[in-house]
């Protein structure tokens, strides 16, 4: 009989308030950020914030918690995979 392992996820939410602050938690790491994206990631996938003049106003890693500030015009999930693919990987599939 196959064993199965259950991962336990760290809870992940998000409360906008006027499009203008955006509070996160769960939060495992930052990939990138400029004034118009920032790449988040979470146990349940990657997160892509994008809007104008946006700003990282909290940061807290060991809590998992991040607050950025901005004009938020749109949150975007990614896979939840757990395996980075790049170029190479595609091409030799």
């Amino acid at each position: 009989m196959a064993e199965y392992k259950s991962l336990s996820k760290k809870p992940h939410s998000l409360t906008l308030e006027c499009r203008s602050a955006l509070s996160l938690t769960g939060i495992n790491d930052i990939g990138s950020f400029d004034t118009q994206t920032v790449m988040l990631y979470t146990d349940y996938g990657g997160l892509c914030i994008k809007g104008v003049s946006l700003h990282i106003s909290r940061l807290s890693l060991d809590s998992g918690e991040v607050t950025i500030d901005g004009q938020i015009s749109a949150m975007i999930y990614t896979e939840a995979s757990g395996k980075k693919s790049g170029v190479f990987q595609k091409l030799f599939k």
